[in-house]
């Protein structure tokens, strides 16, 4: 395990504050690993202070936590990486690296909601939002994991170099859980302590613009990874909708011998095509999706080191 490389990444956006005891504690943590600090066009003096101590410092023009984690993830080569926010709120833990160079799983996620997350984070919606995201995607992912939106992870390089980061903001962690749940990549939780950021440090996440985000990403995914549970979800809806504008219909014509609703008959039939459409396109995106995870699963077992 010493003859490992471990990287530790982490992205920033103005965060003079606590940039520099974040870069000591993880030296403290992993003495040998590279530490690589990306800032993400800060204003203060975020960059300089990293520089000043000790670590590897790179600029990320595109604005984005996504965009940041796309460009570390492209540049840096390692047997185990660890991304921590720049924010100082989740001191690092060794046994994450363990175990990703134990090779007992691609991704580690730091499960803050297990311990102190809801005693030292004051945003109230930022809790309920975790709770909604987490069970949403344990609910269409079929997974249990505890705490989604964590940005205290460890990576396998099989992980980050199979791993298309397609997401710009703050919705990467989200795309991370769901790459792997969907991918039937090993995941395991390590319960981390966290406290809120200190007073004069600002939170960059808003609470509504970014949860969105987030919502729409899990949506999007949802399509693009399961498209027969999506689309056939979309044509039993259209289906029962279909349905019940045509029975009242149907019962006049059996009582009367007559088609007295035209208008509503030629809805009716108009959204029953609609919804066999949706099924016959889940099918063909199904068939799709399976073909991409039997690729993704050759390139995964081509890039395994």
């Amino acid at each position: 395990m010493n003859l490992k490389t471990i990287a530790v990444l982490i992205p920033c956006y103005n965060e003079a504050l606590t940039v520099e005891k974040v870069i000591h504690d993880y030296r403290a943590a992993f003495p040998t690993a590279d530490i690589y600090v990306y800032d993400n066009n800060s204003t203060d003096d975020t960059a300089k202070i990293a520089s000043n101590a000790g670590a590897i410092v790179k600029h990320e023009y595109s604005q984005g936590k996504g965009n940041v984690i796309r460009a570390m993830f492209k540049d840096i080569d390692a047997d185990c990486y660890i991304m921590a926010d720049g924010d100082d709120t989740n001191p690092p833990v060794p046994e994450m690296a363990e175990i990703i160079l134990r090779g007992e799983a691609e991704m580690v996620i730091g499960d803050r909601l297990s311990s102190t997350y809801f005693e030292e984070n004051k945003r109230l919606f930022h809790n309920t939002g975790n709770k909604l995201v987490r069970s949403l995607i344990n609910t269409l992912f079929d997974v249990n994991v505890t705490d989604i939106m964590t940005g205290s992870r460890a990576f396998s390089y099989t992980f980050v170099k199979t791993f298309p980061v397609l997401s710009k903001g703050f919705e990467i962690e989200t795309e991370m859980t769901i790459h792997a749940a969907a991918n039937n990549l090993r995941m395991v939780e390590v319960p981390t302590n966290y406290r809120d950021r200190p007073e004069g440090s600002e939170s960059k996440l808003n609470t509504y613009s970014d949860g969105f985000k987030v919502l729409k990403t899990i949506a999007r995914l949802f399509k693009e990874y399961k498209p027969m549970v999506f689309f056939g979800i979309l044509a039993i809806i259209a289906m029962i909708i279909s349905i019940i504008l045509a029975i009242p219909v149907f019962n006049e014509y059996f009582q009367t011998g007559l088609v007295l609703r035209f208008p509503t008959l030629i809805v009716a039939g108009f959204i029953f095509i609609v919804s066999l459409l949706l099924l016959m396109v889940g099918i063909l995106l199904e068939v799709i999706a399976k073909k991409n995870r039997q690729l993704f699963e050759m390139f995964y077992i081509r890039t395994k080191r």
